[in-house]
């Protein structure tokens, strides 16, 4: 399922549930620990933190992990982010927090551009976020597409 129909079913739930079943659809699950594409290793629903190959968490272990993650995510969101969001953009900027982490969002040119008010700017910032260890992705090509375009809902 496309994250706008993902979209669609989680409306009434907030940026929690927003960003839970976009991350779920870009992540994907996988309980056994392995090496993301650039060797992080990585469970779940791409937790990475303290993560060993051999791990295996249960499907409640992995959706508290996801909940815990983006709990982070949407705390950076709040506190960086100095304008109204909709929860839609909140959602986005969540995930894309979830993905690139707090500080990369913190020096970035989406923040400043969307704190100056610059919302289209700083939604078209987010497909520029790419490139993993100098590779550009295709799986972030996809995800970075689906994040503008929440972001601009």
């Amino acid at each position: 399922m496309a994250l706008p129909q993902r979209v669609t079913l989680a409306l009434g739930s907030g940026a929690l549930a927003l960003a839970a079943a976009a991350v779920a659809l870009f992540e994907g699950y996988r309980p056994a620990a392995y090496l993301d594409p650039v060797g992080i290793a990585t469970i779940c629903y791409g937790h990475t933190d303290g993560v060993r190959l051999g791990q295996r968490r249960s499907e409640a272990e992995c959706e508290a992990l996801l909940r815990a993650d983006l709990g982070k995510a949407l705390g950076a969101v709040d506190r960086l982010v100095a304008v109204p969001l909709p929860e839609t953009r909140r959602a986005a900027l969540a995930s894309f927090v979830y993905n690139v982490g707090p500080e990369a969002f913190a020096a970035s040119t989406l923040l400043r551009k969307l704190n100056a008010g610059d919302v289209a700017g700083a939604c078209d910032e987010l497909p520029r976020w790419v490139l993993a260890r100098g590779r550009v992705l295709p799986g972030l090509v996809e995800r970075r597409r689906q994040e503008r375009e929440l972001c601009r809902m």
